[in-house]
């Protein structure tokens, strides 16, 4: 039992740790909204660009060999195309950054609250806390992503909003691990 203890525990800090840069990454897109995802998508785009350059050097190193199942060639030009469209049409990427971001939040307080029905059939009494903040998270995906007027600002706002609430829902579960077992 000391060693689900432990683990639990330490998967309780490393989510903190996730909740906490998705915060950090919260902050920056509210301090600076226009340029983060400009940034994001010139740096989505030089990786896509790079992995296509190195698909199609990939298809001529191995031409000889595999020529018939080799789609290297075709897979490295689409790569490349998919990371000039990246780059060209950024503003489009933070329509699908939104998008992203609000499925990433409802799944994350869809899980939260299936950890604190779980909870409640344990008889632990801060089921009800757990499943509230899960709540609050919900909303606050569904706001980002059926909201297309969004602002940037405020998806930035949502992230910290919802880093908090993780973080949160995380110091109750580890501060009540021993209950659980």
């Amino acid at each position: 039992m000391e060693g689900l203890k432990q683990l639990l525990k330490k998967t309780g800090w490393i989510s903190i740790l996730e909740s906490l840069v998705f915060g950090i990454l919260g902050a920056i897109v509210i301090w600076k909204p226009e340029e983060t995802i400009k940034v994001i998508s010139y740096v989505l785009g030089i990786i896509f660009i790079t992995i296509g350059i190195l698909k199609i050097i990939n298809y001529f190193l191995t031409k000889e060999k595999y020529d018939f199942y080799n789609y290297d060639l075709i897979y490295g030009l689409m790569t490349c195309v998919l990371g000039i469209v990246t780059i060209v049409y950024s503003n489009t990427i933070s329509s699908i950054l939104r998008i992203i971001i609000g499925i990433w939040i409802i799944y994350s307080s869809f899980i939260r609250m299936n950890l604190s029905l779980e909870l409640r059939s344990l008889k632990v009494k801060i089921w009800i806390y757990s499943l509230i903040l899960a709540i609050v998270m919900l909303m606050c995906g569904l706001f980002v992503i059926m909201n297309s007027g969004t602002i940037i600002t405020t998806i930035g706002i949502m992230m910290v909003v919802y880093a908090v609430i993780d973080i949160v829902e995380n110091v109750i579960f580890m501060r009540n691990v021993k209950d659980i077992l």
